[in-house]
């Protein structure tokens, strides 16, 4: 499913171009001029807005973090491929950073099963290009933009075995939902051997001294199975979905606003109302 205005393929020459490096690390040095910081600040400003632009209309949107090194032939990637394909048949749109690895291995999943695929790029020094499974991608100059608006827009997060980077996009998810700061939405771990060190911790250390509690953890559902995945989204995201469909914004002709193309969303399971 593409979105009304397709994306510019001349923006794939851009993709991976080097970052404002020696800006940002003045930045976090330390105290600047204050006409410096105001002048960044603008920048965050603007990044944000364009940001809302891009997203604001693609539909309620489940973002999926892994790590950007797994091959095609990884069980990780088919893993991330099968979610993808579910989740855009639930009529949600999947979301990721939008490239290679586990990225392209849900886009790819979601754009092969008619579904809208979306791609959030933060722009490194090294060179990454963007996965071909996209129907719209955004650039990011600054981290924390770009993790605003990857669970700004989404209802749950399926997360799949990663480095760093996935591993700060789980944290703080769930620091978000334990602090009450977004809705308990679904936070989903796949890959259970990859992630039973760190449940281990969780489940040892940090709760024996209480630096977390019993219920923090709970906030994870661990499955290795797409089946028992899907069905969570189902009973714990979709009812919120309707509802905020109900009340989300219509586009605006004068702002160019063009809403994406309707879908419908998957039914509510048997047996448990819609909120």
């Amino acid at each position: 499913m593409n979105l009304p205005d397709e994306r510019d393929e001349s923006k794939y020459f851009q993709w991976g171009r080097p970052s404002a490096a020696r800006e940002e690390r003045s930045f976090l040095s330390g105290p600047r001029a204050r006409l410096s910081e105001l002048k960044l600040s603008v920048k965050f400003f603007l990044e944000f807005v364009k940001g809302f632009r891009a997203l604001h209309f693609v539909g309620p949107c489940v973002t999926v973090f892994g790590s950007a090194r797994f091959k095609q032939d990884h069980r990780y990637y088919e893993l991330g491929r099968d979610m993808g394909r579910r989740l855009a048949e639930l009529g949600l749109t999947v979301m990721t950073g939008g490239g290679p690895g586990i990225m392209e291995a849900a886009n790819r999943g979601a754009k092969e099963a008619g579904g809208c695929s979306i791609g959030c790029n933060i722009i490194l020094p090294h060179e990454q290009q963007p996965n071909p499974y996209l129907d719209r991608f955004v650039e990011f100059n600054y981290f924390f933009v770009r993790k605003v608006m990857l669970i700004k827009y989404s209802h749950a997060f399926v997360v799949l075995p990663g480095g760093f980077g996935t591993l700060d996009e789980l944290f703080e998810a769930l620091v978000l939902i334990q602090t009450n700061k977004i809705d308990d939405f679904p936070v989903i771990l796949m890959g259970s051997d990859y992630w039973r060190p760190l449940l281990d911790l969780f489940n040892t250390v940090l709760t024996r001294e209480a630096t977390i509690d019993e219920a923090d953890v709970r906030l994870l559902f661990v499955t290795d199975s797409p089946d028992e995945a899907i069905a969570h989204i189902q009973s714990h995201a979709l009812p919120g979905v309707r509802k905020a469909e109900e009340k989300a914004p219509k586009p605006h002709v004068v702002l160019g606003e063009k809403p994406a193309a309707p879908r419908a969303l998957a039914p509510a399971p048997s047996g448990r109302g819609l909120g």
